[in-house]
């Protein structure tokens, strides 16, 4: 082939229909087309291979020795054609492609049940995992770097081209000594903790759980003194049960409920963290709407 010519898949479907019908007239009939064009595009795919690709005679058209090489080369060419459409079927409807998921920590095996149940409904479907900070998370969806990603506690004054859906909903859990007064009660309420100092990991550490602690205490019209600051959750424990002055602390369950010496653990009445999905708007999908693999993902989280 001359630099500049290109072969057209047209040409070669015509070029392999009258090599299966056995001549052009029957191809074209075939085809629904008139022999002509059949004829013409022939011609054409000939001079931009350099090859003739039939022997041709007033009593028959038969493959040539050329025609008879590249006619397995043009059936794979037209069925990998047709591969490439099958699997972008698939990809437009969730059920192939990579899905690029930012994760949370979640209780127990929660997040791989609702993996195991996407693979069960999409096989072909590869799940790229990624852990980051809250705020990376959401600036990956926003970015495109990610498709969608679980967020606890979220909300998006500052992110406007994403939408949350809500797919669990967890309750929070109280920490107090174990030797305090509301260590005797099956659950507590914030109202009661109003006068105990409250260890709260600073807001740039995870804001959307900050924000809805402090909200939460807003509405239960309290504002505990602050003692140091909440770290991590076994060092915060440890601390909690050891410290010669009470105090409390708030958290939600990720691999169990601890149990530590000197420290009573108690279901908080009241608010619970929600952790959502959140996918871009108005990118892949102009209405905003999930594209067809975050749609399977939703429903697996949700089930």
């Amino acid at each position: 082939m001359d630099e500049g010519d290109e072969v057209e898949l047209r040409q070669l479907q015509y070029f392999v229909a009258v090599a299966e019908h056995g001549g052009f007239g029957r191809a074209a009939e075939g085809l629904n087309i008139v022999q002509s064009a059949v004829s013409q595009q022939i011609r054409r795919l000939e001079r931009e291979l350099g090859v003739t690709l039939f022997d041709r005679s007033t009593r028959h058209t038969r493959l040539s020795a050329a025609g008879e090489r590249l006619l397995p080369e043009a059936r794979a060419a037209l069925a990998a054609v047709r591969q490439i459409g099958l699997v972008a079927e698939e990809v437009r409807g969730g059920r192939d492609g990579v899905l690029r998921l930012g994760t949370v920590q979640a209780p127990g095996d929660r997040l791989y049940r609702a993996l195991a149940r996407l693979a069960d409904s999409a096989p072909r479907l590869r799940v790229r995992l990624r852990r980051a900070s809250p705020a990376e998370r959401l600036a990956g969806v926003e970015r495109g770097e990610l498709d969608a990603a679980l967020v606890r506690a979220a909300t998006l004054p500052d992110h406007p081209g994403i939408r949350l859906f809500p797919v669990w909903h967890d309750p929070l859990y109280v920490a107090v000594p174990a030797g305090h007064p509301l260590a005797a009660q099956p659950e507590l309420r914030l109202e009661q903790l109003g006068d105990l100092p409250m260890r709260l990991a600073a807001r740039e550490h995870n804001p959307p759980f900050h924000d809805l602690v402090t909200a939460a205490c807003r509405t239960a019209g309290i504002d505990p003194p602050h003692r140091a600051p909440f770290t991590g959750l076994q060092e915060t424990l440890a601390e909690l049960g050891g410290d010669a002055e009470p105090s409390w602390t708030v958290f939600y369950e990720i691999t169990g409920l601890p149990r530590l010496p000197h420290v009573a653990v108690r279901p908080l009445v009241g608010p619970t963290v929600t952790t959502s999905l959140a996918v871009p708007t108005g990118t892949a999908v102009p209405t905003g709407a999930p594209t067809a693999a975050v749609r399977l993902l939703l429903r697996a989280l949700e089930n």
